[in-house]
């Protein structure tokens, strides 16, 4: 309080009464009001507000749908330690929302936490970029780059997260609750837009456009980094406008703290002497106020139904993962476009635009109409359902795709496919094992083998001995190979014999359903044959065999080559999704050098839209459950106990992905396996989900006011009115 009004409330209260006319006290200055939008009740600082988040989740979604190929294809990892590694990053955006709340509201006030977060944020997708980079460093450096940019990015959107939807609503004025609802709307909207054009836009930034001679993750990465620079000069710029709340002490902090005591305190005093009280957290009234305890016993109730929670999560959240590694094997050619892998997961927030207004306005209503009491508790149990059936879908598509892909060598085990490059057919004969035939019958010339036939080894590796029959000549020859690889044993002529040569194949000749060819050269000169968009590669002379190179899917029907004399048109035809083609360049006709084709490894044809049911049925299943689990604990919770759930809600998809991660890392069960495993566990956790929820018993909106508004007389019944309607928002 001023010292000069408690002087002056003194010297008031001694002095006589006078007549004349006191003058009043100077008028204090009012309050500059925010700019307004138009003349409307909406703060001008929101723009800003609602802009940084579309750029921030643009940034954070891009990003995100780019990383487990960039794990796959530019650092090496398998597909279990790429999922892993995702799933990670995903768990730890989700912890740190809880530092980024303690910090904003015990220290630095949400401003600050913004922009402080923000320019980490900025940093780790710098760091991620040049990760990204093949001419910075090799293997080890694109690692610790990768991991130390990830990790400050989820400090960053993690420890923002909290913090902006909060900082709009502090913008608005206690009499414009309207306004701050429909703000909220545009937020929600904001989010969803950036991340549907992100995860459409950075894939075809990676795919479409080549740099160093291959897929562009540095641009996928910088794109999204360029975004995230956007949303913190945009969000700067609004600093003057914003309404900056100094911080008030953290909730989750005076929870935490109070269940402490409250555990401490009952372990202390457990002597049968001392009388027991109806509630444990009721040990915690010798220091925190009955109000503070009232609000924790009905937040307990609901944080034991969130015990099963992290399990829909841990299938949900699999969409940028597992389910992308599924769509790399399928054919992405659709005839109207062609998809990347990662663009399939824009269906999510595309679907979830459409589902929410079908779902409260259609669907909700007709359910009503015919009887049937769908409460919160059963709509997220049929939401589970949803995620169950989608993962049983994906099951099943992924045994197909099994189906269509060549099969691997095992132990002890090669595949081997015979090339006859010379002019009459010769009959090939293993020595040893019984002398078996690789083929009944013999290899014409230029004959396109069927398949790769399998040979079993004694040892894990091995000499192999060959006949070789010619016309009349009988040829012999040995080479060595090892276990679970795969082998060309190519045929040549040698003057009027023939001899041969063994090729080594790549085990993962295909990246990202994208398609690899290589060379063998019969010319006498040394070829450059020359791809397209800087892919050229030199294939050596007399029977020389270039490596792999991934080139674009589409019809290759004049390939410049040339030689150190002459230059050439090559006919590939038709490059397919996922296939592996060897090209034969010959020169036995009068029109000149020629590419005879053959497979390798057969093309995708299992269709990318059969993934299409599993996320209509996942996103009906996200929409079912997480909206609806999300209102539902808010109209359970006392008002002060909102931001706790919604971090409580956090750690849930945190946990969810830290189960993928155990998963992926561990079970070591074949894929298909893993995705009918997680939906028994969902469908398991749903069951005992229906079971709490049977046994839970609602609390009404006036079992949950506070006690204080109670006691309120009823002449101030437009104030408790008022502090109702902030309850429910």
């Amino acid at each position: 309080m001023n010292p000069f009004q408690k002087n002056e409330s003194k010297e008031t209260f001694f002095s006589p009464v006078s007549t004349e006319e006191v003058p009043p006290p100077p008028p204090s200055l009012p309050k500059k009001s925010p700019p307004k939008i138009c003349g409307s009740n909406y703060p001008l600082s929101i723009i800003f507000i609602v802009v940084n988040e579309f750029c921030e989740r643009f940034s954070y979604y891009g990003m995100k749908a780019v990383l487990t190929l960039y794990f796959l294809y530019f650092l090496h990892w398998n597909e279990d330690t790429s999922t892993s590694v995702y799933h990670a990053f995903s768990s730890l955006c989700y912890f740190t929302p809880i530092l980024g709340a303690a910090v904003a509201d015990s220290w630095l006030g949400k401003f600050k936490t913004i922009m402080y977060l923000s320019l980490v944020y900025v940093l780790g997708h710098v760091i991620k970029s040049l990760g990204a980079l093949p001419i910075l460093g090799g293997h080890m450096v694109h690692t610790v780059l990768s991991v130390v940019g990830l990790s400050l990015i989820a400090l960053g959107t993690g420890g923002i997260k909290p913090c902006v939807a909060a900082f709009g609503g502090d913008q608005f004025e206690k009499t414009h609750e309207e306004e701050r609802t429909r703000y909220f709307s545009v937020f929600y909207l904001s989010i969803n837009a950036g991340s549907l054009i992100s995860t459409f836009v950075t894939p075809m930034l990676r795919g479409d456009v080549q740099c160093f001679g291959g897929d562009c993750y540095a641009l996928a990465f910088g794109v999204p980094g360029l975004l995230m620079v956007i949303a913190l000069v945009v969000f700067a710029m609004g600093s003057k406008m914003y309404k900056k709340t100094p911080p008030e002490g953290n909730i989750v902090t005076q929870v935490i703290k109070c269940i402490w005591f409250a555990l401490s305190n009952r372990f202390k005093n457990r002597s049968g002497d001392i009388p027991k009280r109806q509630h444990w957290l009721d040990w915690a009234a010798e220091k925190y106020p009955k109000q503070l305890i009232m609000d924790v016993k009905a937040l307990t109730r609901i944080l034991f139904l969130y015990i099963p929670l992290p399990m829909f999560w841990a299938l949900l959240e699999q969409q940028g993962s597992r389910w992308t590694l599924q769509a790399t094997r399928m054919n992405r050619n659709l005839g109207f476009i062609v998809l990347q892998p990662d663009q399939m997961q824009v269906l999510n927030p595309l679907l979830v635009l459409i589902f929410i207004p079908l779902f409260d306005l259609v669907i909700y209503p007709l359910v009503s109409k015919c009887g049937v009491n769908f409460s919160s508790l059963r709509k997220m149990a049929v939401g589970m359902i949803l995620a169950c059936l989608a993962f049983a879908v994906v099951a099943v598509v992924e045994t197909k795709v099994n189906e269509m892909a060549p099969p691997q060598p095992g132990p002890q085990e090669i595949f081997l496919q015979v090339l006859n490059l010379a002019d009459d057919e010769v009959k090939v004969t293993v020595m040893g094992d019984d002398n078996n035939s690789l083929l009944p019958e013999s290899i014409r010339s230029f004959q396109k083998m069927p398949h790769y036939s399998k040979l079993h080894l004694k040892t894990k590796s091995q000499d192999f001995h060959f006949h070789l029959k010619y016309h009349n000549l009988s040829v012999y020859t040995e080479h060595s190979v090892e276990e679970k690889k795969w082998y060309s044993l190519i045929i040549r002529e040698d003057g009027e014999s023939i001899s041969s040569m063994m090729v080594k194949d790549a085990e993962n000749i295909t990246t990202n359903g994208m398609t690899a060819v290589r060379f063998l050269n019969t010319l006498h000169k040394e070829v450059n044959i020359n791809l397209g968009a800087d892919i050229s590669l030199n294939v050596g002379e007399d029977y020389g065999v270039s490596a792999y190179r991934t080139v674009q899917i589409g019809e290759y029907s004049a390939v410049h080559c040339k030689t150190e004399d002459d230059d050439f048109l090559l006919n590939l035809g038709l490059l397919n999704f996922g296939a592996a083609y060897l090209f034969v360049i010959t020169n036995s006709t009068r029109q000149g050098p020629q590419a005879w084709k053959t497979e390798d490894i057969p093309a995708n044809k299992i269709s990318i839209a059969w993934q299409l049911p599993q996320y209509v049925l996942v996103t009906a299943g996200e929409v079912m459950f997480s909206v609806t689990g999300l209102e539902f604990s808010y109209s359970q919770a006392p008002s002060s106990m909102k931001s706790v759930l919604q971090a409580a809600w956090l750690l849930t998809i945190g946990v969810g992905n830290f189960i993928v991660l155990t998963v992926a890392q561990f079970s070591d069960l074949v894929q298909w396996v893993e995705f009918t495993l997680f939906s028994c566990l969902l469908m398991l956790v749903c069951l005992i989900f229906s079971i709490m929820g049977y046994y839970y018993v609602p609390l009404k909106s006036e079992d949950i006011q506070e006690p204080a508004a109670k006691k309120i007389p009823h002449i101030q019944e437009n104030t408790i009115n008022l502090e109702t309607k902030n309850t429910k928002l």
